[in-house]
């Protein structure tokens, strides 16, 4: 005699609603900063402006350029944007010693000249990364260091004297302004 076994019947769970998938928010591109107020942009000008000439003044009576292009730079950041990492006295004159420095070490070993110059800007960078004093302007000074072979106990001191004045302005401003600068300093 055969028994025939049935196989117990399988459970069909019941067709629930399709899960409903959130459509992807749209993807927000930044766009220009917001417009400084009038006062902030005559306060950041006026004190970068007056920090310049202060440069080339000293520069005028020690007979020794002061104002260079990269400080330039550097006094722009410091008045615009003081809140940066790049702003900071760590990173402005941090970032100008350690790429002055690499610029003379490539002068050292490979002398001045064009290849000297990318190499001491490429190497600054590398050398203000490692010491989280990043500062953009200041790979420029590398590449000057390397271009013109200035002489070192000269430049290195004009150049952390000038470096302590643009320091100097920013807080001045900041305090002008009752901001904040600089977030930190070590």
């Amino acid at each position: 005699m055969t028994t025939a076994t049935q196989a117990p019947e399988a459970t069909v769970p019941a067709p629930s609603a399709p899960a409903t998938v959130p459509a992807p928010a749209p993807v927000r591109r930044p766009g220009p900063p917001p417009r400084p107020r009038p006062l902030a942009v005559l306060v950041a000008t006026g004190t970068s402006t007056a920090a310049l000439l202060l440069l080339v003044a000293l520069g005028t009576v020690l007979h020794h350029p002061l104002l260079i292009p990269p400080l330039a730079a550097s006094m722009a950041l410091v008045a615009a944007s003081p809140d940066l990492p790049l702003s900071q006295p760590r990173s402005v004159i941090g970032g100008q010693l350690l790429s002055a420095l690499a610029g003379y070490a490539v002068l050292a070993v490979a002398g001045p000249g064009l290849w000297s110059a990318a190499a001491a800007g490429g190497l600054a960078l590398g050398a203000m990364m490692l010491a989280r004093a990043p500062h953009s302007p200041a790979a420029a000074t590398a590449v000057i260091v390397a271009l013109g072979s200035p002489p070192f106990w000269t430049f290195t001191g004009l150049l952390l004297a000038s470096c302590a004045l643009l320091v100097a302005a920013g807080l001045l401003m900041a305090r002008a302004t009752r901001r904040t600068y600089p977030v930190y300093w070590i």
